[in-house]
């Protein structure tokens, strides 16, 4: 825990808390009406298509998987700032698409 709060020092992710929280909620299973059901395909859509494949695992395992930065860092055997580069490149190239959906 203490070496994220020093890399929390360093590094900074512009796109956290309303539009991670805008990715969860999309992604949701208790939405059930048709905008967030488009809403979600597209996102889907992103991810599958337009995500570098290291971006695609490290956003299956946050968001779906439910795994936290640490994990994800243990896991691939990278650094933890290196997927909190990672999840900012994949975030932004999401909303660089959903802004024309939304």
């Amino acid at each position: 825990m203490r070496a994220l709060a020093r890399c929390d020092l360093w590094y900074s992710d512009k796109m956290s808390g309303r539009e991670d929280m805008g990715i969860k909620r999309i992604l949701s299973r208790g939405d059930k009406d048709s905008e967030s059901s488009r809403l979600r395909s597209i996102l889907l859509k992103v991810i599958k298509n337009e995500l570098t494949p290291r971006q695609k695992e490290i956003i299956m395992l946050y968001y779906f998987k439910g795994a936290d930065i640490a994990d994800i860092s243990e896991r691939l055997g990278i650094s933890q700032q290196a997927v909190y580069a990672a999840m900012s490149r994949a975030k932004k190239t999401i909303y660089g698409i959903l802004k024309y959906y939304i």
